[in-house]
């Protein structure tokens, strides 16, 4: 028996290609900037499996906000540390 569920790196690429045209119109720092999202979404491609979401979009766009919170929260605090 095979598995039964796509592994969440294919569907995490898959759903990257489906951006292709909005990517191509982006300039070319939007289109890093798009691609590091996507990077970040990568961070968290077990705890997209193990969800198994019919709509992996909410998954992706939810990882990347957990990484863009935890960024903030590490900026903050040195930010914090340098004017104490």
């Amino acid at each position: 028996m095979g598995r039964t569920v796509t592994p969440f790196s294919f569907v995490l690429e898959a759903e990257h290609g489906r951006w292709k045209n909005f990517l191509k119109s982006l300039s070319k720092k939007d289109q890093q900037a798009f691609d590091r999202l996507f990077d970040r979404a990568s961070m968290h491609i077990s705890a997209g499996a193990y969800m198994s979401h019919p709509w992996p979009l909410e998954t992706i766009l939810l990882s990347i906000c957990l990484e863009h919170e935890k960024m903030i929260v590490e900026i903050l605090s040195r930010l914090k540390e340098r004017n104490a």
